[in-house]
Order: C-alpha cells, then sequence, then structure tokens
C-alpha cells in the first residue's frame, strides 16, 4: 500500500510540474502545411497536438480568472447540496433499474467500457486522418486528447477518495483513501467520463442543435445505468460530468490555436488564433447563478 502511494504521489507531482511548466507556443506549421502533409506526417502532427492538449488542460487552472472560480464554486455549491440526498437518490435510482429496458442498460455499460468507447474514439480520428478531413481530425484528435486526460484524472481521484459505492451500503459519508478495492472506487465515476467525453467532444463537430442533443442524450445513458446499478452516487456522477465538460472545453481551445483544423470554433476565421467565446458557459456572481448552452 506504501508503494502505492508512492507511486500516486510521484505521478500526480510530475502531471503538476509539467502542467504548470509547459510553454504552449505558437503552432510552427500554416494551414498550407498542414494541407501538404502526407498520412504518417499528419499522424505526428495530430499525435504532438493531443498530448499537448491533455497538458493543457492540466495547466488551466492554473490560470483560471475570477470567472473560472465562480464557476468552481457554483459547482460545489451544487454538489453540496446533492451530496445531502446521496443516499435517498441512490436509492431512488437503483428501484428504477427493473423498470428499464435491458438493451439501453446494456448499452449504458458497453458505451462507457474502455475497450469500447476508445474503439468509437479511434474510428471517428481514423476516418479523418484516411480522408484528411481537418475537421474530422480535430473531433478525433479532440476525442482522444479529452479521454486521456480525464482516464488518468479519474484514476488518481478515485484511489485517492476511495469512495464507498452505493452497493457496498455503507452510505454516502464512507470513504477508503488508497484501500484498491472496487467496492470503493465510486468517486469518480470512469464510465461517464469516457461517454460523456466522446459524446460531448462528437457534439462539437455538428452545428444543428437537435443533432447535438440527441447526441448528449446518448452519452447520458451511460451515467444514469451506472446509478440505476449502484455503482455510483448521484454527485459522483454531476461532478464527473463537470470533469469531462472542463476538459474537453480546455482541449478544444488548445487545438483553436494550431493550424491545421480548419475554421475556429471560438471567434472567427481559421484556427491558430485565441479562442474568444464558449458554448457551455456557466455564469456565476456573488448574487446568482446561471448556466447558458450556446450553439
Amino acid at each position: 500500500m506504501k508503494f502505492l502511494k508512492n507511486i500516486l504521489l510521484t505521478v500526480v507531482l510530475l502531471v503538476v510540474s509539467i502542467a504548470k511548466s509547459q510553454n504552449f507556443k505558437s503552432d510552427k506549421y500554416t494551414a498550407s502545411d498542414v494541407k501538404e502533409m502526407n498520412t504518417l506526417q499528419l499522424l505526428q502532427y495530430d499525435g504532438l497536438n493531443a498530448l499537448n492538449g491533455v497538458a493543457y488542460a492540466y495547466a488551466k487552472p492554473f490560470h483560471w480568472q475570477k470567472r473560472d472560480l465562480y464557476r468552481a464554486g457554483a459547482t460545489s455549491l451544487l454538489v453540496s447540496g446533492l451530496y445531502t440526498f446521496d443516499n435517498e437518490s441512490s436509492d431512488y435510482f437503483r428501484k428504477q433499474e427493473k423498470e428499464v429496458p435491458e438493451l439501453i442498460r446494456d448499452f449504458g455499460w458497453y458505451f462507457g467500457s474502455p475497450q469500447n468507447n476508445y474503439g468509437v474514439t479511434a474510428g471517428v480520428y481514423a476516418y479523418g486522418l484516411v480522408t484528411k478531413d481537418p475537421a474530422w481530425r480535430r473531433t478525433g484528435v479532440l476525442m482522444i486528447s479529452s479521454a486521456t486526460a480525464g482516464g488518468i484524472l479519474q484514476q488518481i481521484l478515485k484511489t485517492i477518495t476511495g469512495r464507498a459505492r452505493p452497493e457496498t451500503g455503507l452510505g454516502r459519508h464512507e470513504f477508503r483513501p488508497f484501500s484498491g478495492e472496487s467496492g470503493f472506487g465510486s468517486f469518480p465515476s470512469g464510465h461517464t467520463v469516457l461517454a460523456f467525453t466522446t459524446a460531448y467532444a462528437l457534439a462539437k463537430h455538428f452545428d444543428n442543435p437537435y443533432v447535438k442533443a440527441g447526441i448528449y442524450t446518448v452519452g447520458l445513458i451511460s451515467p444514469v445505468s451506472r446509478l440505476w446499478s449502484g455503482a455510483h452516487f448521484l454527485t459522483d456522477v454531476v461532478l464527473s460530468l463537470a470533469i469531462t465538460i472542463a476538459t474537453v472545453e480546455a482541449v478544444d481551445r488548445y487545438l483553436d490555436t494550431r493550424n491545421g483544423y480548419g475554421v475556429k470554433r471560438y471567434g472567427r476565421g481559421k484556427t491558430g488564433q485565441d479562442p474568444q467565446k464558449f458554448v457551455f458557459k456557466l455564469s456565476a456572481t456573488s448574487h446568482s447563478i446561471g448556466l447558458t448552452l450556446n450553439f
């Protein structure tokens, strides 16, 4: 157990050190340069951006502005309120499981499982790479980078917190850090992180609000299925969704500063400039809290 703690501490310190010291320079390639790249060169270009996207996501909290702190505070208030009813909400969701079609429950499990989820992600990127479509390549890189960043973070948090799952019957207050037992890995929800990362990143590829809504709905099946099965509390899922959205947004903003991914999403013109607008926007002041979804 002591060995595990030392390894985890080393990983955390390494990640924090890299994130804080990372210097995100301007893209040395122009859009024309990227357009002329062959498949292998594109693979190298996208691979480097995927790795830098992970580092950028981890570095983002060190550069939070006042509005970001408000968002974090608002999320904390929401989760604190939900935590009060974690046992009751878990009982409610678990009672619904038998009423849910088996097909939906199975989809929720399989879509959020790493081996299946990574298959979808790899397929999206492979399509963009083979067709040399910058928009689909960006979506694939966004999925890969965000899933990597979120996956590493959720494993670290799961080990550190050691929160008991609802199915253990120990209640919402039971935490056993570094226990290593499967029954004490409730927070965060790995299925939620992977499934909604894929959905949220994929939805960014489309402009139609109905298509976006449909993709978000599919992406939420895995998180809710974990509530039905008693694998996670409601607060575990809500915080996992918050982590997912923050991670994807951070990586997507990094990709907007690269020149090889077509039209900008956060401003006008081509990629390669600083992002200026949001898709999901949580506004919070000392007097109010609001969530806006801009298509």
